[in-house]
């Protein structure tokens, strides 16, 4: 492991995130560090979405949309651990697609290997980003919704760091 991936403490910065927005100032950092990519103005939306995805990003925008059902699931039911790590890989996966990247295994890939440079091949976020969150959380398999919520949530101050001083 390098000295910048062993200062930017990873595994202790998952545990005190707090919300969306210092979830995805850890992801950029990590992608930065791993894969020296970064881009910025990137929006978060929370909807309702069929079970079997997790979240999307908008090919040519800058949206990402998680699937706040499965959020809600894990952060009711599962470890503080359990949901940032579930948060903080899901981030990850779209922020890569953000950049172009359209190949979804090898998104999953360098997913995947973000999480064990940094975290170790037995966190939950690797573990989930090896297989789908299904592996550390079953109870997903037993979601049935096929349907887009038509309502959505616009999460305020994500990638704050990156936004103009004018509102």
């Amino acid at each position: 492991m390098r000295l910048i991936d062993k200062q930017l403490n990873v595994p202790e910065k998952i545990l005190k995130m707090k919300d969306f927005n210092d979830a995805f100032e850890l992801v950029k950092l990590a992608v930065n560090s791993k894969f020296n990519m970064h881009r910025a103005g990137l929006s978060l939306i929370l909807q309702g979405l069929p079970s079997r995805i997790g979240a999307y990003h908008i090919l040519g925008s800058n949206v990402i949309v998680v699937n706040r059902t499965i959020l809600n699931i894990i952060q009711q039911h599962k470890s503080i651990e359990e949901y940032n790590s579930y948060l903080f890989m899901v981030l990850v996966h779209e922020y890569l697609h953000s950049f172009g990247i359209m190949d979804e295994l090898g998104v999953r890939q360098m997913t995947y290997d973000l999480c064990c440079s940094f975290l170790g091949i037995d966190h939950p976020a690797s573990i989930m980003a090896k297989g789908d969150p299904s592996t550390l959380f079953p109870e997903l398999n037993l979601l049935r919704g096929e349907r887009f919520d038509k309502h959505f949530e616009v999460i305020k101050n994500f990638d704050k760091t990156t936004q103009s001083y004018i509102q």
